[in-house]
């Protein structure tokens, strides 16, 4: 195994599919009155564009169609201070998905349109991946990537593989859709095993351990699940250091709390919980809560500031329209303190 000589301050990659969102304005139901707001977005680009903000080099990887669109989405992120040098492009469509905001009791509603887009029709082999790793000490994953069809599983499996050859650093977020996994038929768990086993630092919460593992948590009271499954799973996967997840509790669409835990191998961190009672789009949220606890980690900040960094972040999206996480570390800072919602001037 090559060593990393890499230091804390070498960026960050992101791989996986960049996407065009489009959603009804105003909580309508789709097409109500046949208006769609455009959002560039994809889970790994929301959590690149975090770290962009807050001063960290994040790189996407990616693959998109040799057309405006694509050629559109690539300028959204460089003007959020992403690079961009490793994203193909090949013929092909768009990657797309609609949203219905929900509101009051009738929950959002996400339609998927991406088969056969030029990043799931991709070779596996393209990414030339010496390369594209080549000034970076981290690569993130989510379980979203190889949930679009066998090429591009194949192709994340060869992103994890090639970052622990290399020396760097791996984070995943398991991200499990069942829907994305049920339309070619994958068999979701060995793929996400082997992702899992070339990690650092997983994002799970105690389902997505039990899909992983096949083991139950259903007999462990509830509040100690997720310290049971990650146990286990740091048993499993030896080179795991960290695990985090966010605890949601909604009362309505537009009424949550929000609270973090980050385990590792020596004790468990939580936060406290925060009441989010008007949500503008909570979409992107968990990838700027994976962005925070990147952060923290990468900043060498210790375990509970980075879960409490990670959570805050996450809280903040819930304000902000569209997919990318916008806000800077001072206003991460300010809720952390806070700092109370008088206009600052």
């Amino acid at each position: 195994m090559m060593r990393n000589n890499h230091t804390q301050a070498a960026g960050i990659a992101c791989y996986g599919e960049i996407l065009l969102r489009l959603a009804a304005p105003h909580s309508e139901l789709l097409l109500q009155t046949r208006t769609l707001v455009g959002h560039i977005g994809g889970a790994e680009a929301n959590v690149a564009v975090a770290l962009a903000q807050w001063g960290h080099s994040a790189t996407v990887v990616s693959v998109l169609p040799d057309n405006s669109l694509g050629h559109a989405a690539v300028g959204e992120l460089r003007r959020y201070g992403v690079r961009t040098d490793p994203v193909q492009f090949r013929p092909g469509r768009m990657g797309l998905y609609f949203l219905t905001v929900g509101a009051g009791q009738r929950p959002s509603e996400v339609l998927y349109d991406r088969e056969n887009s030029a990043f799931a029709l991709a070779p596996p082999e393209l990414i030339d991946w010496t390369a594209a790793l080549s000034e970076v000490s981290w690569l993130h994953l989510s379980g979203i990537t190889p949930a679009v069809g066998p090429q591009a599983a194949e192709a994340a499996l060869r992103a994890a593989r090639a970052a622990r050859s290399l020396g760097v650093a791996v984070s995943f977020d398991c991200n499990y859709r069942a829907k994305l996994w049920e339309r070619w038929r994958g068999d979701a768990p060995p793929i996400l095993r082997e992702l899992v086993d070339q990690a650092d630092l997983l994002f799970a919460e105690q389902r997505d351990i039990s899909l992983i593992l096949g083991s139950s948590f259903d007999g462990v009271p509830a509040g100690e699940q997720f310290q049971a499954a990650g146990t286990l799973a740091f048993e499993t996967f030896p080179r795991l250091k960290h695990i985090a997840t966010t605890v949601r509790v909604q009362r309505s669409v537009d009424d949550h709390d929000l609270s973090g835990a980050l385990l590792s191998r020596t004790g468990l961190h939580t936060t406290r919980t925060y009441s989010i009672g008007r949500i503008i789009d909570r979409i992107g949220s968990g990838d700027a809560f994976a962005a925070g606890i990147l952060h923290g980690v990468r900043t060498q900040m210790d375990d509970q500031d980075t879960v409490n960094f990670g959570v805050a972040a996450a809280v903040l999206k819930h304000s902000i329209h569209g997919d990318f996480n916008l806000v800077s570390i001072a206003e991460v800072q300010n809720l952390l303190r806070d700092s109370g919602f008088t206009v600052r001037r």
